[in-house]
């Protein structure tokens, strides 16, 4: 119940009235219309160091495609094409992202979950990808489709999450080859928000993007982004058959792909921060241009996954201080193109919901938000490099993001001529709590997170010394206890499961058929 619907409820007493005050507001926050400006941290001479860096890489290295309906493509434009590795003139990457959309308006199953996109506004997402969870009871195991239709839940219930993402955990309980039915089965349910489709192959997408037919129909398709899908590549500089067929999927059906170089710096790229962005420039301007060649117009966004390797250990870093600078860096070679980006946001390597954990995170969130990202993915729940979802670190991500989001919407203005009057009349010595403009305004003067506690010691012992995790958890079962289900039309309900169940009665067919050949 929002704040507002509250305040017609006049019964219950003060405890009552209190806790109405207090209670959470829960509609979805529209998209974040950012009011701060971004960090630039390149002046105009190193933008064009690194651009004329990664158009070099294209012209003179090469970028491979492995997959024989590419090399086709990139040959019928006019690429030179030798083997599977192709040379891509600068003239023609130009010309070819010159026609990707800056932004769009994305539509959800909620005609009020829309959301502007691109240029200043940006929207958060979930993780994606988690094999293990620490569940309810903050015990690690291996996830379920339960546990995937409770986060998609909590995803509904967090106002600063616009995007159920796909797979915010591996369902390890569905068979693999019907995993992307069912995950794409539970945004839809589960959720109004706009939400993210497989693309672990080139079928797996169209199975998804025909349920999103299902859901929007083809001709609202053809206009509009619905869904958004995530390709890989994988550095340094290739991009392989599954993820290209993923991006002819998503490109012919005009819905936006993020094309994602997969960057560990200092293990596929260049141990250096300028060359690593330089490289991961050009993999990504590679698969761009080449959604351009599949649909000219076709939305596409600028991706990448970025982490830092330890120099001792060889394994991925979060939060560290090269990851923020890259992310700014990258953000201004995006908007030099005029390219909507992705980023990732809240990582942790921590293994529990700890110090480690939110010290990461935090450093990420702070950058991504200053980085101007647009498309900010696993915003909640991410722990252990990607490998678990944390249910307790989700529910604070996703407050986290409501906090930063009101950071990144920049300093309010509107109530400044109110608030002058109120130091004149309260002038020196008093105090302003029963001011009629702390009144009017309390609520969204300053944000109160609602999972950190700010108590006296002695209040906080009184009241069961109860710990960030074990908080973060007792409020995700109360929002679960809370949930209401967005009922989905059930003509459009049968549809879908029909759909499925037809694609899981054919996929066994389809996969003899491709051992054979």
């Amino acid at each position: 119940m929002s704040i507002e619907g509250a305040k017609v409820v006049r019964s219950g007493g003060r405890d009552a009235r209190r806790a109405l005050r207090c209670a959470p507001d829960l509609e979805m926050l529209p998209s974040l219309k950012r009011g701060i400006p971004t960090c630039d941290v390149m002046d105009e001479a190193q933008v064009a160091r690194i651009d004329d860096a990664s158009m070099s890489i294209l012209e003179d290295v090469g970028i491979v495609f492995r997959d024989e309906r590419a090399l086709s493509d990139w040959r019928a434009v006019g690429a030179d094409v030798r083997g599977e590795r192709v040379h891509l003139d600068r003239g023609l990457v130009r010309q070819l992202i010159s026609t990707i959309p800056s932004g769009w308006q994305y539509r959800a199953r909620n005609p009020a979950r829309n959301l502007d996109f691109g240029g200043s506004y940006s929207i958060f997402a979930p993780m994606g990808g988690a094999p293990y969870i620490r569940g309810l009871d903050n015990e690690r195991r291996w996830a379920s489709l339960a546990d995937l239709q409770m986060l998609v839940k909590l995803t509904q219930m967090s106002p600063a999450l616009h995007c159920t993402s796909h797979h915010i955990i591996e369902p390890m309980d569905v068979k693999v080859s019907h995993r992307h039915l069912e995950i794409a089965y539970t945004s839809i349910k589960y959720s109004d928000k706009m939400f993210m489709g497989m693309a672990t192959t080139g079928r797996n997408a169209d199975d998804v993007l025909d349920m999103c037919e299902i859901l929007f129909s083809r001709d609202v398709m053809e206009t509009t982004p619905v869904i958004t899908g995530n390709a890989n590549g994988n550095s340094p500089l290739v991009w392989d058959e599954t993820m290209l067929a993923a991006i002819r999927a998503f490109s012919r059906r005009n819905q936006p792909v993020l094309c994602s170089p997969f960057a560990l710096g200092g293990a596929n790229t260049p141990a250096s921060t300028a060359p690593t962005v330089a490289q991961l420039n050009a993999e990504a301007l590679a698969a761009l241009s080449y959604t351009q060649v599949v649909r000219k117009g076709a939305p596409a966004i600028y991706g990448h996954f970025l982490s830092t390797v330890s120099m001792k250990s060889g394994a991925p870093m979060a939060g560290t201080p090269e990851i923020s600078l890259m992310n700014f860096m990258i953000g201004q070679m995006a908007r030099h193109y005029g390219i909507p980006w992705r980023t990732s946001n809240l990582l942790g390597g921590a293994k529990t919901f700890d110090a480690q954990s939110g010290y990461e995170s935090a450093m990420t969130l702070n950058a991504v938000l200053h980085a101007g990202a647009n498309f900010i993915w696993h915003s909640a729940g991410w722990n252990e490099a990607g490998m678990q979802c944390s249910v307790a670190k989700f529910v604070v991500d996703a407050d986290m993001c409501a906090m930063g989001y009101r950071m990144a919407e920049g300093v309010r203005w509107d109530d400044f001529d109110e608030a002058m009057q109120a130091v004149r009349d309260i002038g020196p010595g008093g105090h302003f709590l029963g001011h009629p403009h702390t009144q009017a305004n309390f609520q969204r003067a300053f944000y109160m997170p609602k999972l950190f506690n700010n108590d006296s010691i002695e209040q906080w012992q009184a009241e069961g010394s109860v710990e960030i995790t074990e908080r973060a958890l007792q409020y995700a079962r109360k929002l679960l206890r809370d949930y209401e289900e967005p009922k989905l039309d059930e003509g459009t309900d049968e549809a879908l499961r029909d759909y499925m169940a037809r694609r899981k009665r054919a996929i066994p067919a389809e996969d003899a058929l491709n051992t054979e050949r």
